[in-house]
């Protein structure tokens, strides 16, 4: 009875240990996603609004101007890292505009006062109003440390462009764009999330142009 006792004893003893170290990896694996999937969302949102850009125009409130580096944007009062004019909007009961809508993405300081900053979404969907646009902010991921955005001219990478800069060589779209992401984990030495897009939309012209004699 003693050793029949015993016998059982260790057989739960190793149940117990192996509940619970199965529970307390389930624990860290929901944690890991829960943590991952607002990343994985903003990304996503990302990769769609570069591949929708709009190409620029000569002229025209919808013209679609691409911009990124340090830029300063209308209606928002800090400088944002890209602004990108992009034919992703849906239309809905409350915003019967059309489907291009300005986007921009910047960093804020944090809310709750945590680590890093906020990286926001900004859109603003009426682009014709008369006054001042109305500008709707979107909570992307929190605890971030830093975000730059890279331009492909089709040979280098560029950390600015501007398609209204008429003085540079870059009034078209680029080729593919880079976004790089880095979290504020504390304590830790980690990579930035980085995403690579390309862009095929590109301003085209049917004029041709004559060498003179």
């Amino acid at each position: 009875m003693i050793l029949a006792i015993g016998v059982a004893s260790i057989v739960l003893i190793a149940i117990n240990a192996v509940f619970f170290t199965a529970l307390h990896l389930r624990n860290a694996t929901a944690d890991a996603v829960d943590a991952a999937e607002p990343v994985d969302q903003a990304l996503t949102i990302m990769r769609r609004d570069l591949q929708c850009a709009v190409p620029p125009k000569a002229s025209g409130t919808l013209s679609g101007d691409f911009k990124i580096g340090n830029v300063t944007s209308t209606g928002i009062s800090d400088p944002v890292s890209a602004e990108i004019y992009t034919a992703d909007g849906a239309l809905s009961a409350n915003a019967p505009w059309g489907d291009i809508q300005r986007v921009t993405y910047e960093l804020k300081d944090s809310a709750t006062g945590a680590t890093g900053k906020d990286l926001y979404r900004s859109v603003t969907r009426n682009l014709l109003t008369e006054t001042t646009p109305d500008v709707k902010d979107q909570l992307m991921i929190r605890g971030v440390d830093s975000v730059q955005f890279s331009a492909y001219d089709g040979s280098q990478w560029l950390n600015t462009w501007d398609t209204t800069d008429t003085t540079s060589a870059n009034t078209n779209l680029p080729v593919a764009v880079r976004v790089d992401v880095q979290l504020a984990v504390s304590g830790k030495n980690t990579s930035p999330i980085e995403i690579v897009v390309p862009i095929d939309s590109q301003s085209r012209t049917n004029s041709t142009s004559t060498a003179g004699s």
